[in-house]
């Protein structure tokens, strides 16, 4: 029987890992800062923002620290994008690293597409060039990871997706995709593929899960 996908495409923060915004409200509150005040700054001007440039790797981190100050400032609070850095690095969620091993053992092909920034190791996020470092641990699983930081390209522009594509030398239409964010799954349901958007790590689950027809978590 030929099934109708081949291959499971992950978006890492916020789905592989807890969710960044998390960590970002916890260094809200710690600042006496507006809730998702880290999120108005980025989502301001998106596509030309010290974050926007910093995960092209158009700027580099000293740049990126002193123009989010910058955009921080104009909206009225002060933050350096250094400290934003340093809270980047989300918790891996054990359930969703059982599922690839589950995935790939029913045969499966496993990509990665992450937005990230060109500090530290593997996807940015990573803080070690340690083999064994548990991100590097979950990054072996993949056949083939994309970062924004080296691709000069980020989510949610459509060729990100066809460099995905092209890599695993399928049609987004044999692909499912996951992502926490709506805006970075449109593209991809757009393009042909099946987009799920992560709010859980569960419910993440249990709609792949109901899609292959396959027991995950």
């Amino acid at each position: 029987m030929v099934r109708r996908f081949e291959a499971v495409i992950f978006d890492f923060g916020g789905v592989i890992t807890a969710s960044p915004f998390e960590a970002f409200n916890r260094l809200e509150a710690e600042r006496g800062l507006p809730q998702d005040f880290v999120r108005r700054v980025n989502a301001a001007n998106p596509d030309t923002n010290a974050w926007a440039l910093f995960e092209r790797a158009e700027i580099d981190a000293a740049t990126f620290n002193t123009r989010f100050a910058a955009e921080a400032a104009a909206l009225g609070h002060a933050l350096e994008g250094s400290a934003v850095l340093a809270v980047l690095s989300g918790s891996i969620r054990p359930a969703m690293v059982s599922a690839l091993d589950t995935l790939a053992g029913a045969g499966y092909r496993l990509g990665c597409i992450t937005n990230n920034v060109p500090s530290g190791h593997g996807a940015g996020m990573a803080r070690s060039g340690d083999k064994a470092d548990a991100y590097e641990l979950v990054f072996a699983r993949f056949e083939h990871v994309i970062e924004s930081s080296k691709a000069g390209v980020r989510k949610p522009d459509p060729r990100i997706y066809l460099m995905m594509c092209e890599k695993l030398g399928l049609e987004p239409a044999a692909c499912i995709y996951l992502d926490d964010l709506g805006i970075n799954c449109k593209p991809a349901a757009h393009l042909g593929m099946h987009a799920i958007k992560v709010t859980s790590g569960e419910q993440a689950l249990t709609d792949l899960s109901a899609v292959l027809g396959l027991t995950l978590g």
